[in-house]
């Protein structure tokens, strides 16, 4: 039996294999238990045992070559399958129609990237931090030493004595203040961590702060600021206004109320504000000497003022949400009223 010829007729008939039952076929014919390579192993009992070995080797190669072809033809064939089954399921008409689900900002990130472009035409600069943060700038700096009343607060998650998940973004203030120098106007935006879960709190919330230090700065300048902030992300001429409070890092320091956004104030049976008129939106003050003394800023030449406010906080204000737990269900349906 003259190898050349079998090979030569295998790629022929490998070739119009274009079906697994008809590849099977040309896999019996060859290498099946009544194949060409089975018969030719049945003529050894007319060589001569150097004959023998030489002729076993080059079947034996035969064999695994033609063995080799077989599955990588295979494969091939299953592959054209696949393709074709995907062709013909494209263009059949008559099967309904596959909507693309298009997705969607999260309503956070959405609040978030507006409050962040409004303050960014405002002309503040965005600053980043770590979520993991050092004692010092997230407490001491901030004129929060240890042992101080208003740490109690803050409910905070420690993970060394010395590092913890900050509590605020106010770090982000600390540092930069450290790299530059005055006039400064930047916020800082991120994930901030407490111990605290109920409707209205969770235990990672996101904050925007704000930071403004020049040479004459006034609660006035401030007031402007977070007028114009709440007129841009609440709609319409929206009136705000200051109370006095306490925070360590400020002072004097306010909690700053605006306008009911659903009532404008009108309504003593409103729901959302509660029949007052007005909705707490966020802290802010003038910044302590305390704090311009622990970053190296000259108290006696340079004042600045402050804000904080929760990104949860305005849009449930914004949109009418009662729940902050809504916002990591992660339910479709709510999802997608937004």
């Amino acid at each position: 039996m003259n190898l050349d010829y079998v090979k030569k007729d295998f790629l022929k008939d490998i070739g119009e294999a274009s079906s697994l039952p008809t590849l099977y076929e040309v896999k019996a014919k060859y290498v099946g238990r009544k194949g060409v390579i089975t018969a030719a192993f049945k003529e050894f009992k007319n060589l001569s045992p150097e004959e023998r070995r030489e002729r076993g080797r080059l079947l034996n190669e035969l064999k695994e070559w033609i063995e080799w072809k077989i599955k990588e033809r295979e494969r091939e064939i299953l592959e054209a399958e696949a393709l074709r089954r995907e062709l013909e399921g494209f263009v059949d008409f008559t099967l309904p129609g596959r909507r693309v689900k298009i997705g969607s900002l999260h309503p956070l990130n959405r609040v978030l990237r507006e409050i962040i472009e409004i303050f960014s035409n405002m002309g503040f600069s965005l600053e980043e931090g770590p979520e993991i943060e050092l004692d010092y700038y997230n407490f001491e700096a901030l004129n929060i030493p240890k042992d101080h009343p208003a740490r109690d607060m803050h409910d905070t998650f420690y993970i060394t004595d010395n590092a913890l998940l900050r509590t605020h973004t106010s770090p982000v203030q600390i540092r930069a203040m450290k790299k530059r120098k005055p006039p400064l106007r930047v916020i800082s935006a991120g994930k901030v961590y407490r111990r605290d879960s109920d409707p209205t709190h969770s235990p990672m919330f996101h904050q925007v702060e704000g930071l403004l230090v020049d040479e004459d700065v006034k609660l006035a300048d401030l007031k402007g600021v977070l007028s114009e902030f709440a007129n841009r992300i609440f709609g319409g001429k929206r009136k705000i206004r200051f109370r006095p409070s306490y925070f360590p890092f400020t002072e004097p320091s306010v909690e700053v109320d605006v306008e009911c956004v659903k009532c404008g104030g009108k309504d003593e049976s409103c729901v959302v504000c509660k029949g007052t008129g007005w909705l707490e939106i966020l802290g802010a003050g003038m910044v302590h000497p305390e704090v311009f003394k622990a970053v190296g800023y000259d108290s006696g030449k340079y004042v600045g003022f402050a804000f904080g406010l929760g990104v949860e906080r305005i849009t449930m204000l914004k949109y009418g949400i009662d729940d902050i737990r809504l916002f990591f269900e992660n339910d479709l349906r709510f999802l997608q009223q937004f």
